[in-house]
């Protein structure tokens, strides 16, 4: 039996992610007893379309954002409304990846498959979300209107970076 490797590289050296896939395959006649696997012998991931907005969800610190084709909107509790980031999208074998820079330093973000809990609700989402920005790294959840997150008193609705007390329910309407 071989192992067939799948590996991509992403963005600056320093500050890369790296999105890899293993999977066992049978030996072949073709295969031989040579265990090379080119980028050929591997698919792309292909669970979110290149058309879907990613909407992504973060804590500790916290942080959202979505991404609507090459554009990355990042926003935390002090800036509600985000900063819009250009960047480029890759599919590697187990996720996709998007880099670009902010502040003048290196952004690279993971999206790779798997239920993910953001630690402060019920809900579970399909995706999770690292991000790097520098030296910094920040874990976080995504999910997608074709792949929304279950539970929740809103399951499965996409919306604007909810963090805090907001994200708790303790909003000023429900207070009293």
């Amino acid at each position: 039996m071989t192992m067939r490797c799948g590996l991509l590289l992403a963005g600056s050296l320093a500050g890369a992610l790296t999105l890899a896939a293993c999977q066992q395959g049978g030996s072949s006649p073709e295969a031989g007893s040579d265990s090379r696997v080119t980028m050929d012998e591997t698919e792309a991931f292909s669970a979110i379309g290149p058309d879907e907005v990613i909407e992504l969800t973060g804590t500790e610190p916290f942080w959202g954002g979505d991404i609507t084709g090459g554009t990355l909107r990042y926003s935390t509790p002090d800036n509600i409304d985000g900063v819009n980031i250009p960047v480029e999208r890759f599919a590697g074998n187990n996720g996709l990846g998007f880099s670009g820079q902010m502040d003048g330093q290196a952004l690279d973000l993971a999206i790779t498959p798997g239920a993910c809990s953001d630690g402060m609700s019920d809900r579970t989402y399909p995706f999770h979300a690292t991000l790097q920005i520098g030296e910094d790294t920040r874990q976080g959840c995504a999910w997608t209107e074709a792949r929304p997150y279950s539970g929740g008193e809103d399951s499965g609705n996409a919306g604007e970076y909810k963090g805090g007390e907001e994200a708790a329910g303790n909003t000023p309407e429900n207070e009293g």
